[in-house]
């Protein structure tokens, strides 16, 4: 069974917000909040793409830059999100 990456993206967002709880939205050290450093991560592994390619790949993705609530002009450096996949 195929799975929509936006109902993906979206499902993820729930949950890690759900997860994180009252934490959800305090900014990581890359300037967002924390639940997008997850959902950004989960959306990298389901799509099968490097920590390079993502901010490109979301830059052509409005629909999941809208729901992430990216500028699709002003997408992290991958540099971000490698180091806070690693913490």
């Amino acid at each position: 069974m195929e799975v929509d990456l936006l109902d993906f993206v979206e499902q993820c967002r729930q949950l890690v917000k759900q997860a994180l709880g009252k934490h959800a939205g305090e900014p990581a050290s890359g300037g967002f909040a924390r639940w997008k450093h997850v959902v950004l991560h989960c959306f990298r592994l389901e799509d099968g793409h490097s920590y390079r390619e993502t901010p490109n790949r979301l830059q052509y993705m409005t629909e999941i830059c809208d729901a992430l609530g990216l500028d699709p002009d002003d997408m992290p450096d991958f540099t971000t999100l490698y180091k806070s996949f690693d913490r």
